[in-house]
């Protein structure tokens, strides 16, 4: 298979990253941490490959990866902190269900963010 006709490569694992919900970098993008102009250079990792991001999803459709390592497990941090984390992650990670199942409807990538993403950036 030619190059150009893989998905993105997870840089931890090297395999396919399959669907948008396992991505990393999509959610990174629709909670806001990857700015539109350079979501096509930013590498992309499986969230099962990333604990950092996947240990604040809550929700029944994504399994539990454990905890990141360190300094950077949840009970290492401060609660408030781990509160508003998991609020943001999850709600990305909702919105990757919400692009997944509505992708027969050519969304616009500009359009994944979360809405308070998007006027964020428009403001």
């Amino acid at each position: 298979m030619a190059r150009c006709d893989q998905g993105y490569l997870c840089r931890v694992c090297g395999e396919e990253v399959d669907e948008i919900t396992e991505s990393a970098l999509y959610l990174r993008y629709v909670i806001g941490e990857i700015d539109p102009e350079v979501l096509h250079l930013a590498p992309e990792s499986h969230l099962k490959c990333t604990p950092t991001l996947a240990q604040f999803i809550v929700d029944a459709r994504f399994e539990t990866v454990g905890l990141a390592p360190g300094t950077f497990a949840i009970e290492s941090l401060d609660p408030d902190f781990v509160a508003q984390r998991r609020e943001l992650v999850t709600r990305g990670y909702s919105r990757l269900w919400e692009i997944r199942k509505s992708r027969a409807r050519l969304r616009a990538v500009k359009d994944y963010p979360l809405p308070d993403v998007i006027e964020r950036w428009q403001s």
